[in-house]
């Protein structure tokens, strides 16, 4: 494990130089890794444990839609895909990728299959961290460590792919053998992370939970509502205020942040662009910082645990949470993307 300096703060991380696949093969040789859930990460971890030679099967819910896409995908009932308690059984090293909702659900079935030696996986510290609330509390003789992907299922599995990987984090709950530390960095370099850094349980949920209401989903999306709202309302047409919102950023911003960062961006965009930007930042950020603030104390308290919870629990909560899908997917912003999309050219026309 080496320390890297992450603007002067110096941070463990693993890479796959020091911590190769090989290594991690070897270490696992003998262990049977059981995918529990075959929704947003079960498909993407399963699948590159598979196509790098680990000893991999997957749990789901007989015929349920994921427990199809499964057998679409090449698991084999009986041979590699099995029930949930069953799965749990035959693995040695439990991996609960299961919804926040259903590792409630399955606690119960799943808790009495972890023997001792085994060891408990997650990619979300949700259900340990608010075990007064999950009722998760695994038996001291297990380990207990997670590896959580800084991205979708969707692209851990894409840039396996394309030889690339997506950087995790990794976290240790519980040693009860000895071996944990050995066993998350094998899982975590399995499942294709291009780099794993240290954290632990509460952290990563903390910045999980806000990354995902903040930055990377509800505040992107409230601020480009925002801004499209604003331009429509000036007159500008639908085509050009989505271009000016969601395009461009997309298309043509986002990348070059991707590449060399936010800076090396701004160098590459027009003098008018640079000196704007830099006067409006600070007052962006100063506008949202308190809602920041209050956003990650309703993290930290378990608020957001809590209505998470409460809103699964609700027999209608599917027909309500498409509902509100199809309220942002049927806007003028988001049918005009649809249109926009649509519009551009094909790879190497």
């Amino acid at each position: 494990m080496a320390q890297i300096n992450f603007g002067g703060t110096l941070e463990n991380v693993v890479t796959r130089d020091e911590f190769p696949l090989s290594k991690a093969k070897e270490l696992l040789k003998n262990e049977t890794l059981a995918v529990i859930g075959y929704g947003v990460q079960g498909p993407g971890q399963s699948l590159n444990l598979k196509d790098n030679g680990f000893n991999v099967l997957v749990g789901q819910r007989k015929n349920s839609p994921s427990w199809q896409k499964a057998l679409n995908d090449g698991w084999v009932e009986g041979e590699n895909l099995f029930g949930v308690e069953e799965a749990c059984a035959r693995g040695t090293i439990i991996m609960n990728l299961l919804s926040d909702a259903g590792q409630i659900a399955v606690w119960p079935a799943m808790k009495k299959q972890l023997t001792a030696g085994k060891a408990l996986y997650f990619s979300h510290g949700f259900g340990i961290t608010f075990n007064d609330q999950t009722g998760i509390n695994p038996p001291e003789d297990v380990d207990v460590f997670l590896v959580a992907p800084k991205g979708s299922g969707t692209s851990l599995r894409r840039l396996f792919l394309e030889g690339k990987g997506i950087n995790s984090s990794f976290a240790i709950y519980q040693d009860a053998t000895g071996k944990a530390i050995d066993r998350v960095l094998a899982v975590g370099v399995g499942i294709g992370s291009g780099y794993l850094f240290e954290t632990n349980f509460k952290k990563e949920v903390y910045s999980d939970l806000t990354g995902e209401r903040g930055v990377l989903m509800g505040a992107i999306a409230g601020i480009m509502e925002a801004q499209y709202n604003l331009l429509r309302s000036r007159g500008h047409s639908p085509s050009e205020a989505f271009n000016e919102t969601v395009e461009e950023l997309s298309q043509s911003l986002m990348p070059l942040i991707a590449e060399n960062g936010m800076d090396w961006m701004y160098a590459n965009c027009s003098t008018t662009a640079q000196r704007g930007a830099l006067d409006w930042k600070n007052r962006f950020r100063d506008a949202v910082a308190p809602v920041f603030d209050k956003l990650y104390d309703s993290v930290a308290s378990g608020n957001e645990a809590r209505i998470t919870i409460e809103a699964n629990r609700q027999p209608d909560y599917r027909k309500k949470l498409e509902a509100e899908l199809a309220e942002l997917h049927n806007s003028e912003m988001w049918q005009t993307g649809s249109q926009v999309r649509k519009l551009r050219p094909e790879k190497n026309e």
